[in-house]
Formats: structure tokens, sequence, C-alpha cells
């Protein structure tokens, strides 16, 4: 079932690069923080580089003026996020999350079938506004659109 509004966020662990390799789990993510994550079907991928990363990335000083943190997730292993944000200049407080089996996105109810494009299971395109690890906005893309899911869009939609 897909997550809702209303829904707290599944209990599970990713994986980022800092310092090194570093497990985390979702609720030491999102607890306590008001959070927009939002999910790529992978790193290096067309409109991902060239449109949904970039304007989170352009638009990252308004969500922290407005107390939000930005998670960025894809169903690929931590060192290959590490690279796109080296070749994206994703500024530090912009974490690059890592779901490299896909749990997290079948937790959230959000994988999608990529097998025909070579690239087995991935997670479809959405952001989440999670607030004290609870839900509060929900917005998936239908296969292959880019409209619910921008930084811009998830500004101007943004509860309260």
């Amino acid at each position: 079932m897909t997550i809702r509004v209303g829904d707290r966020i599944p209990e599970v662990t990713l994986k980022r690069i800092r310092e090194g390799m570093e497990t985390v789990d979702t609720r030491a993510l999102f607890d306590g923080r008001k959070v927009v994550l939002f999910a790529v079907p992978g790193a290096f991928t067309p409109t991902c580089s060239a449109r949904h990363l970039p304007g989170y990335i352009e638009n990252f000083p308004r969500f922290r003026s407005r107390g939000i943190e930005v998670y960025c997730m894809a169903v690929n292993d931590p060192f290959v996020m590490q690279a796109w944000a080296a070749t994206q200049s994703v500024p530090d407080g912009l974490q690059m999350l890592s779901d490299g089996n896909g749990d997290f996105t079948r937790a959230l109810g959000l994988e999608m079938d990529a097998s025909g494009s070579g690239m087995g299971m991935r997670s479809r395109r959405f952001a989440l506004y999670v607030d004290n690890g609870t839900v509060r906005g929900v917005h998936v893309e239908d296969p292959g659109t880019f409209e619910v899911s921008s930084a811009e869009y998830i500004l101007d939609h943004l509860p309260g």
C-alpha cells in the first residue's frame, strides 16, 4: 500500500557517505524535523540530473529558510549517490541517501519495475513532506511525468 498523508514514515535503514559510510535509521532522519524527501528513479539519469536534483539545489536556501531539511534518495548504492552529488555540486546539508536494496522504497509502496530498461526495481519519482516523522504531503509523479515533485511545486504546496 502506498504511503498516505497522516502515516508515519516506516522504520528502515539507509546509507549515506559523509566522513565514511554511515547507516542511518529513518526515525533518526525524520523525527523532530521538517523534511522534504524527494526520490528519483536513478542517479545520473536524464530528467533527474537535468531538472529534478538541480531544482532542489537551486531552491535549497528557500527550504532551509523555512526550517525544512532536504533529502534526495535513489535505489542506487551510496558511492553512486556520492559521485552524483559531486558532479551536481550538491550543497552541504542536502543529504544524498542510498536505498540500495529498495527496502525503504518498498516500505513506502513507491517502487516501480524498470526491468524493461535494464534497471530492475527502482523508485517512482516523488516528493514527501514529513513533519516529525508523520507524512503531511505526498506528491507522486505519473510514469513519464515531471509535474508534482519539483522543488518549485513543493515550495508552493507546503501545508501551513
